[in-house]
């Protein structure tokens, strides 16, 4: 059985699997040398009517990859933990995370202040 478009997305979308962590370091957003690309290629003014036509269709291109790279950067973004936490919950759990880590160093510390017990040898 061949792939069709619809489950080939249904395939990419099972990929995303939980136990793998995507963070913000693994996002591929780089836009800026092809919006760069694409001014330069506007404002070249040639003359020649097969020259403007050529450069035209070569920002068409371009403008199209760009397209495809910013729906690629919607995509890699809904994969980011907490995207789906409004602000204020995304707050809240930082708030809640504060604490525990307080708790947890000040546990850490109260382990360390206590009196060790000497275990006489035999």
């Amino acid at each position: 059985m061949f792939p069709t478009p619809d489950t080939m997305e249904a395939v990419e979308s099972e990929d995303v699997s939980p136990r793998t962590q995507f963070t913000v370091d693994d996002l591929d957003v780089e836009i800026l040398p092809l919006i760069y690309e694409i001014i330069r290629s506007v404002e070249k003014d040639p003359h020649d009517t097969t020259q403007k036509a050529k450069e035209s269709q070569d920002t068409s291109h371009k403008i199209l990859e760009l397209q495809k790279k910013l729906d690629s950067a919607r995509l890699q973004i809904k994969r980011l933990p907490g995207i789906e936490y409004s602000k204020e919950e995304q707050l809240q759990k930082l708030e809640t995370l504060r604490k525990q880590l307080r708790l947890k160093r000040e546990l850490l510390l109260k382990y360390r202040n206590t009196c060790t017990f000497e275990i006489p040898k035999v």
